[in-house]
């Protein structure tokens, strides 16, 4: 109310409303008008929390956008670096939206599949009820067998079960089927649900895990020359048998160049990524005590599959993340890291982009020249002379005899892996002291 002044009656009334009145139905009508939408909206927020609470896939989309949304106004918009956690939240919301993602399709295809495909996901424990669907390669997810792999709750994702000898399936059809990696116990119940859903057992690709979970021999944690192998399934030896994997090429090379024990860990695994390379070398470097480490990298290792070698990678920072990790872990124990880019056999073949891959890879790895070690021009020449030879005899020559093209598949033959295993094994060889032993007594 306003205040009364005696001298000037009309400053003592109050200042009129500049706002139109209302007549009473039209305020009435405005009133509804507010509480319908604030019903709407609550109802609306209520929904989305009853799906955030009932789906789990609608809730891991609902994350997987706050969080990617957040880190985009942290760096484009604010011009900040996101600090780890962030990075950390936002993939584990991409992860849990695949793994929601794979186990969905996974559901609708064993509902619709064939009763002898259904026998033999059954079998490999790759049902619905027994699949295990972990991440790998940044945020892929995939399905994978839970009796020749295990939930790792560490940083891996998952990992090799120890003392299981387990082979390759392939030509599995899955159309519209979930992403699965086919390696199963090797038994005669596997191999004859297998048979009768039309797959092929590849008899050459059968392994043996040790007592440590790793593909290879038992660890000599007392061998005069101690090693660490990280990688994904390049080095595990897809394909392969257990004596034509690179790192038990490697541990022949050094055995034979130095004439002493050589024991190499083989930490490669189907699926792994620079994050699950550094928590490798956690889980086994301090019990080991190698003498060095070599990290082998792929182009998935930088973005999703083949493409990264035309530029279109997108995960160089987590990987350069992770590369530092592994680097800082060395340097700590005074081990030597040698980073080892994968000759794919798309360059060999068809050309290469050196300016992508692994041109870029050297950019992130932040260690002298001489801990960076591309076999290229070895496996290139080498794939030549055999073309030559070939061609010679009569025989194609388009394919590398370096990988397992016989099979269309891209990992390294035997050839090929005892060639990686003679290059890094010379380059390892300059860089490390010569074992104190005499070679005499290791004839």
């Amino acid at each position: 109310m306003g205040v009364r002044n005696r001298w000037n009656p009309l400053l003592s009334a109050k200042a009129p409303r500049k706002t139109q009145r209302f007549l009473g139905f039209q305020a009435r009508t405005l009133r509804l008008e507010r509480r319908f939408r604030r019903t709407l909206a609550a109802a609306t927020l209520l929904a989305v929390a009853l799906l955030w609470l009932a789906f789990p896939r609608a809730r891991a989309r609902v994350e997987s956008f706050y969080y990617r949304a957040k880190l985009y106004v942290v760096e484009h918009v604010i011009g900040l670096s996101p600090d780890r956690a962030a990075v950390e939240a936002e993939w584990t919301a991409r992860r849990t939206l695949g793994i929601a993602n794979t186990r969905r399709v996974l559901e609708r295809f064993y509902g619709e599949t064939t009763p002898r495909m259904r026998e033999l996901f059954r079998v490999a424990g790759m049902d619905p009820d027994h699949g295990l669907i972990r991440y790998g390669r940044g945020d892929q997810a995939f399905l994978i067998s839970p009796q020749v792999f295990e939930l790792d709750t560490a940083g891996r994702s998952y990992r090799m079960r120890p003392n299981v000898r387990s082979v390759w399936l392939r030509q599995i059809t899955l159309n519209n089927g979930p992403f699965g990696m086919f390696q199963v116990l090797d038994d005669l119940a596997h191999r004859q649900a297998a048979a009768q859903a039309g797959a092929i057992v590849d008899e050459g690709s059968a392994q043996v895990t040790n007592s440590w979970g790793l593909r290879g021999p038992e660890p000599n944690p007392a061998a005069d020359v101690r090693g660490i192998v990280l990688g994904d399934s390049f080095m595990q030896g897809m394909f392969n048998g257990d004596g034509d994997t690179p790192p038990i090429q490697l541990e022949r090379a050094l055995a034979e160049a130095w004439n002493v024990p050589v024991s190499i860990l083989n930490t490669g695994c189907i699926g792994y990524s620079p994050e699950q390379y550094y928590y490798s070398l956690k889980a086994f470097g301090d019990r080991f005590q190698p003498k060095f480490v070599v990290v082998s990298v792929c182009p998935n290792d930088f973005g999703d599959g083949w493409p990264v070698l035309m530029g279109q990678g997108d995960w160089w920072h987590e990987a350069e993340y992770w590369l530092d990790q592994i680097l800082t872990w060395c340097r700590a124990r005074r081990v030597e890291c040698v980073l080892v880019p994968v000759p794919t056999y798309v360059q060999i073949e068809n050309g290469f982009h050196e300016i992508y891959y692994p041109g870029m890879v050297r950019e992130i790895f932040h260690s002298h020249p001489s801990r960076y070690c591309d076999p290229f021009n070895e496996f290139l020449d080498e794939s030549l002379r055999e073309g030559r030879l070939a061609a010679q005899r009569g025989l194609p020559s388009t394919r590398s005899a370096l990988y397992n093209r016989p099979i269309d598949d891209d990992h390294f033959s035997p050839r090929g892996a005892a060639l990686w295993a003679r290059v890094v094994g010379r380059r390892l060889a300059l860089l490390l002291d010569p074992p104190a032993r005499a070679s005499k007594e290791h004839p």
